[in-house]
């Protein structure tokens, strides 16, 4: 009978993916607690049934399996190590998934710390992004040990499909390769539609032929279609894109690998949060250059 006991879930991070995440959970009927630093991020949830921690370790305390989707390394390391960090409250054999976009070298040091806790580490960065967190359509990308993944599959498995990469630091480091390929096809879209719109070129259909050729791609499609909307809602913030980007060229740059077209990439995003846009969707990184052209 006991198999079927569902495990305490700890999540840290009520941001765009860690909301529609800990739904998924609560429906699923896990027993949730959830930390964010903002408290009115909360009120939502807590009237669906989740626990509200006032600290990480709070929330750590009452869990088996802890989950973290937070911004960047700073964020990471502030939640697990920090005053009222979740690691010294951990209970021994709990999991950690690190499911935030991070840099390899801090996961791998983050697994160090919770193996000496008596604790074990899973990188699993997801890809997809807000309606896939929504319906449990995300891909955790895994590193670590197959036979503690077995054991918190359940879990992930009510969030998305589960794709084992490898020893840790595998997921974190297939993340930021899928977001450099991201990023730069966002880069260069927005470089293009302004170059459509100052040719004089008809809009509609020079994208028709974009999307239906060879360039097209799923995420080509979505970002077009925010562009000509002017909807820049976010489903991934522009300022964790330019994030990313920083990332993979730092671990290109370990590996004497100079990867020039996210250098590319993130001067476009880097200039589209100096104009104002960091908050938005990254489909905005387009809104620079139509500015620029309203000024000349």
């Amino acid at each position: 009978m006991t198999e079927h006991i569902k495990k305490r879930v700890a999540l840290f991070g009520l941001g765009i993916m860690g909301t529609g995440m800990a739904n998924r959970l609560l429906t699923a009927g896990f027993p949730l607690t959830v930390y964010n630093r903002s408290e009115d991020k909360t009120i939502t949830i807590s009237a669906a049934g989740a626990v509200v921690a006032k600290t990480p370790a709070e929330a750590a305390s009452r869990a088996e399996i802890l989950i973290s989707m937070v911004a960047d390394d700073a964020a990471s390391r502030n939640l697990w190590f920090g005053p009222d960090g979740a690691l010294k409250a951990a209970a021994p054999n709990s999991i950690l998934i690190e499911s935030s976009t991070l840099t390899v070298g801090w996961v791998k040091e983050l697994a160090v710390a919770a193996f000496a806790s008596g604790c074990a580490l899973l990188d699993a960065p997801v890809t997809g992004s807000k309606a896939q967190a929504a319906g449990g359509l995300l891909g955790f990308l895994v590193g670590g040990d197959a036979q503690i993944l077995q054991k918190a599959a359940p879990v992930l498995e009510v969030l998305g499909r589960i794709i084992h990469m490898g020893p840790t630091g595998s997921g974190a480091l297939m993340k930021i390769v899928n977001n450099f390929l991201s990023g730069v096809q966002a880069a260069s879209l927005a470089e293009a539609i302004a170059l459509i719109e100052r040719g004089g070129l008809d809009r509609e259909k020079a994208l028709e032929i974009i999307l239906n050729g060879a360039p097209g791609s799923p995420m080509l499609r979505t970002l077009t279609g925010r562009i000509v909307a002017n909807d820049y809602t976010p489903n991934f913030l522009l300022r964790l894109m330019a994030k990313d980007l920083s990332y993979v060229i730092q671990e290109g740059e370990k590996r004497s690998l100079e990867l020039r077209t996210a250098v590319g990439a993130l001067e476009v995003f880097n200039r589209a949060i100096q104009a104002g846009h960091g908050e938005k969707d990254m489909a905005a990184a387009v809104e620079q250059f139509r500015k620029t052209e309203a000024a000349a």
